[in-house]
């Protein structure tokens, strides 16, 4: 026997009356059309931001070629986005609440389509830096909404654990997509790469208004905004990654980066300040006393940023040192993509079966050997001996770390803060890279090969040397937690 899967009137998909002829047990749902469209179609918003992320990042040489750019400016090309991201997140989460879900997703996937149409016909680097943060800006808004309305839609357990594996395995798809796609377009020119991404999003668009159930009807008091609120931490947050991305050109000492800082953490504590006396809050600071989704946004800001900053080490190696071109050095990074986009969707059985922190702890084992491995690297390694091996065990640490921290982060909040906690843990993806990655460059030199093989060698070394140090970190505190959560449950038992 098994159970059907049918849609309740708050839209949740629920198990339903048991079908005759089919095995019961732990087996995968069994999902209708509308359901799986549903959730491939809000996925998309996964994909989507992983397409565009690896083409724009290939095609920034041309970029700083065409439009005249210098390598400060040029950075912004990718920084602006990050910028737009992290710096929204929060609200992108709480707005999802407010305002409802579908109509936060529709509307931000209309504001990413028309910031990379902006970017694609751009003729300054100004504009074009500005339709990225713009870009970023719908990303932030997309990525809380589309995850809280799977968290909402899939009960918590095996259902909602594979759906979280399908929407990492989307993530995956778009980045393999993309780094080939980057590479082909870059050749033909970058402005397809911003192009591309506007189809996909009106896809996306179109699909969203026929599948996503439409919000429940809202039935409770005045609608009241925190508008201090929102306007504190998402200024702070703003704040915080311009002076992280500014900081290694600047100078983690300089009065400036110092001063931004200060400034920061003076409206982050302006915002709490604002929580506690609000009747309303943009975030119930008792939210944060969750240690699951604490310490996921922790997890999640180590997997980024860890995985980020060895692609960006990566890159270099094979395009500076080793002379690949882009598209050669795309086909080098997808098996990353085919890995997780292979193994995601069925990862959803072992997170039920083992729980999302020994998961993670497994996922860390993997990312720590991998960036072991990759200390190898030589000015004549052979990649299939020094580079394919970390790449493969990425590709399986991907999938076991990702769905799992999401899984942890959403388990036990209630449904009118889903996007709010989405918000919380996706700030600590984007958040986590950015402070990760400037830490890593800064302990490197630019990597340029111009300086000599063996000193841009050894900035990469330096580079990784810090990146397997909070790998380490970071799987000891999974394993502790992993542990500690056996624990609670026997003596609850």
């Amino acid at each position: 026997m098994a159970t059907s899967i049918d849609v309740a009137p708050d839209n949740r998909v629920t198990a339903g009356t048991p079908t005759a002829g089919t095995p019961t047990g732990d087996r995968a749902p069994q999902w209708g059309v509308r359901q799986w469209g549903m959730l491939i179609v809000v996925c998309g918003a996964m994909f989507l931001d992983a397409l565009d992320n690896i083409m724009v990042g290939i095609a920034v040489p041309p970029i700083k070629a065409e439009l005249g750019m210098s390598t400060a400016s040029v950075q912004w090309v990718v920084s602006s986005y990050v910028l737009g991201f992290g710096g929204f997140l929060l609200l992108g989460g709480r707005m999802a609440d407010l305002l409802g879900r579908r109509r936060v997703f529709l509307a931000a996937v209309g504001v990413f389509a028309v910031g990379s149409f902006v970017g694609g016909i751009a003729g300054d680097g100004t504009v074009l830096i500005v339709a990225r943060f713009i870009t970023g800006v719908g990303a932030a808004f997309t990525a809380p909404a589309s995850l809280s309305i799977i968290v909402t839609t899939f009960n918590e357990g095996p259902q909602r654990n594979r759906a979280l594996g399908i929407y990492t395995a989307c993530g995956a798809v778009g980045y393999s997509t993309g780094v080939i796609a980057g590479g082909l377009l870059t050749e033909l020119g970058w402005r397809w790469t911003f192009f591309l991404p506007v189809a996909v999003a009106l896809v996306v668009l179109a699909g969203a208004i026929a599948l996503v159930p439409r919000d429940p009807a809202y039935t409770g008091g005045p609608r009241n905004y925190d508008v201090v609120g929102a306007t504190t931490v998402t200024a702070a947050t703003l704040l915080l990654v311009y002076d992280i991305v500014e900081a290694p050109t600047k100078g983690w000492l300089a009065p400036r980066t110092l001063g931004l800082f200060v400034v920061a953490v003076a409206l982050f504590a302006a915002f709490v300040v604002t929580e506690r006396r609000s009747a309303s809050p943009l975030l119930r600071l008792g939210l944060l006393r969750n240690r699951s989704l604490v310490g996921a946004s922790l997890a999640a800001a180590a997997i980024l940023g860890t995985y980020m900053s060895f692609q960006f080490i990566g890159g270099l190696y094979m395009q500076s040192l080793r002379g690949w071109s882009p598209l050669e050095m795309a086909f080098g990074f997808l098996p990353i993509g085919l890995l997780i986009a292979t193994i995601a969707p069925r990862i959803g059985v072992l997170v039920s079966r083992f729980g999302p922190a020994w998961m993670i702890f497994a996922g860390f084992v993997a990312y720590t050997a991998s960036y072991l491995l990759f200390w190898g690297i030589g000015e004549t390694s052979s990649y299939w001996w020094a580079v394919l091996p970390s790449v493969v065990l990425i590709g399986v640490a991907f999938p076991f770390s990702f769905p799992a921290a999401n899984v942890l982060a959403t388990a036990g909040v209630a449904d009118e803060e889903q996007g709010l906690a989405a918000g919380v843990l996706q700030t600590g993806y984007q958040v986590g890279a950015a402070i990760v990655l400037a830490v890593v460059s800064a302990t490197m030199s630019t990597g340029d090969a111009s300086q000599g093989h063996a000193a841009a060698l050894t900035s990469y070394h330096h580079g990784m040397y810090v990146v397997t140090g909070i790998s380490v970190v970071t799987m000891l505190v999974a394993l502790v937690a992993a542990v500690r959560g056996n624990a609670r449950r026997r003596a609850a038992a």
